[in-house]
């Protein structure tokens, strides 16, 4: 980091918090707080709901994934354009029809109080974990790489985006978005060309594919049905499917997106949208993964990605094993270097045996590098307890600051801070409009005014902020974040799912059914959590199949009864 990357990263940054501020004035009333006047066109809608789910975890964390595990994570998109469907065919004019703040407040109308606040609660405690990981990923890897206190990172990632949430609410988060997406998406485009770019000049894009599907990276589609797997198809397709059902049509987080739109068919064309763009996108970031790990076949990458721990450990008595182990894989990807590049020759030529030979021997040197990587990941670990040795979340962010040119690297790290911003004050102006519509207006204060409303969501927008940075201490020892956020939404979204086709499509059940059926829904998808090793997607549909279940037989129990 030089003169040119602050001045990179802190001008992007405060314009736009700046820009944030401005464009939203004059919010005086909750209507314009919560829903932005329901304005947003259906772009605006569409770049917002892309923008809430592109945290920082995102950028951080998906092209570490890709690098580890290949390109198999996409899959858990899959049920995503159907999903944009269902709901814009069914929750968007409901919502709409009903001029509702927030989705819970349909419950009510649905069922009774009682359903509206349990529905409220769960989402309150997964939204509430999930935007302290969004605030930790960023202040965790930004703390370690440019050596800050990650406390005080926390501190200036959650209160920089308070200011511009509390100042203007709704249409503050839409009014950023949209150039906050942007310029994360150019910025990752450039790191990927940069790692292209800096390949062997007889390595060409097209080679880049030839070789990650060699070396097993471009494992797209799994169609083995395994409950155990977290990405394949299956659990892509109907997991997945649940998954964005319940995140798209009963999180305020998303759902207030698009509450926001002009119109119905505003909303719909903003979903569709997202339907539309989400897999090319994320396709995109996991390839920019790729690229890194190709790059990394003819340079040599570390043996531990988490530098800044690895150099704090080289200043206990281990520095002489550390050193070792190093020493060995110097030897280890020197070889593999020479092995990769007649791969690639031969995948010019079209060689299939000397691919096939080629494809073995790496394979073999890859199983003593993961070996090496695992003795080393054991020394740190012995020289620091309690560090968190997992370090694929640190394999984009190091390679950005190693291989890209000053000004790019500012960018680039602007990039983890506005997709950091983005998605949590999305979570933030959520989190307070459920707590005041759902919680606070409707139980605790039913006859204040406008202003005292508006007043009393950005209260709530500060409060939760401050509870993000202490949520954020839970993630510490995630084995990967974009995995953790996902699982936490995964104890919940279900059981809200179930809820809430309950409300739309099973018209004869009524309130007591449906909150026992969730209380116990909500039960045994914990015990899956703690006690099996059911895939996390699956979550999803024990949870909503097991309230519809549960409610129908307890609903047709009473009818008997009477």
């Amino acid at each position: 980091m030089n003169a040119l990357d602050w001045a990179v990263l802190f001008s992007t940054i405060t314009l736009i918090v700046v820009y944030g501020v401005w464009k939203s004035r004059g919010s005086k009333n909750i209507n314009s707080y919560l829903l932005g006047n329901k304005s947003m066109p259906w772009w605006s809608v569409g770049l917002g709901i892309m923008a809430t789910q592109a945290s920082a975890v995102t950028f951080l964390s998906t092209p570490g994934q890709a690098y580890e595990d290949g390109m198999r994570f996409l899959q858990f998109y899959f049920g995503l354009p159907l999903a944009m469907i269902i709901l814009s065919v069914t929750a968007v004019p409901l919502y709409h029809n009903l001029k509702v703040y927030t989705a819970y407040q349909y419950l009510e109308t649905r069922f009774d109080l009682k359903v509206r606040t349990l529905a409220a609660f769960f989402f309150l405690m997964l939204r509430g974990l999930s935007v302290g990981i969004t605030v930790y990923a960023p202040s965790l890897i930004l703390s370690t790489i440019l050596g800050w206190n990650i406390t005080l990172t926390t501190v200036f990632i959650g209160a920089i985006v308070a200011i511009y949430t509390v100042s203007g609410g709704t249409k503050a988060v839409a009014a950023t978005q949209k150039y906050q997406l942007t310029i994360i998406m150019v910025g990752m485009v450039i790191a990927g060309g940069i790692a292209l770019y800096k390949l062997p000049a007889t390595v060409s894009f097209g080679d880049t594919f030839s070789i990650a599907g060699e070396m097993g990276k471009l494992n797209l589609i799994n169609l083995s049905f395994d409950l155990s797997d977290r990405y394949n198809i299956w659990s892509g397709l109907i997991g997945g499917l649940f998954l964005f059902l319940s995140y798209f049509g009963a999180d305020q987080s998303q759902v207030g997106r698009y509450l926001g739109g002009k119109s119905i068919t505003e909303s719909r064309l903003g979903l569709i949208f997202n339907g539309l763009l989400k897999i090319p996108m994320q396709f995109i970031i996991l390839y920019i993964g790729i690229l890194v790990f190709v790059f990394y076949q003819f340079n040599q990458p570390p043996l531990f990605h988490n530098i800044a721990l690895k150099e704090k450990a080289m200043k206990t008595e281990y520095s002489s094993e550390i050193q070792f182990y190093e020493k060995q894989y110097n030897e280890v990807f020197a070889e593999k270097r020479n092995h990769v590049t007649s791969l690639a020759d031969a995948i010019k030529n079209k060689n299939k045996p000397v691919i096939a030979a080629e494809k073995s021997t790496i394979k073999a040197i890859q199983k003593s590098e993961s070996e090496l990587r695992s003795k080393i990941k054991e020394t740190i670990a012995t020289a620091l307890p309690g560090a968190n040795t997992l370090d694929k979340d640190y394999v984009f962010i190091n390679f950005v600051m190693t291989y890209l040119p000053h000004g790019l690297v500012g960018l680039l790290l602007a990039v983890v801070f506005l997709a950091a911003m983005s998605s949590t004050s999305s979570e933030l102006n959520s989190l307070a409009s459920t707590s005041v519509i759902d919680i606070y207006k409707r139980s605790i204060n039913t006859t204040g005014s406008d202003m005292h409303y508006v007043h009393a969501s950005k209260m709530f927008t500060v409060a939760w902020a401050l509870m993000a940075m202490i949520f954020a201490t839970l993630a510490n020892q995630a084995e990967n974040l974009i995995q953790f956020v996902n699982i936490i939404g995964s104890l919940f979204y279900g059981t809200i799912l179930g809820i809430f086709l309950t409300a739309f499509y099973l018209k004869f059940i009524q309130s007591n059914a449906v909150f026992i059926g969730a209380i116990i829904a909500e039960a045994c998808i914990l015990y899956c959590y703690f006690f099996t090793k059911i895939a996390f997607l699956l979550y999803n549909i024990i949870g909503c199949v097991i309230v519809i279940i549960v409610a129908t037989i307890i609903q047709l129990l009473y009818n008997k009864s009477r």
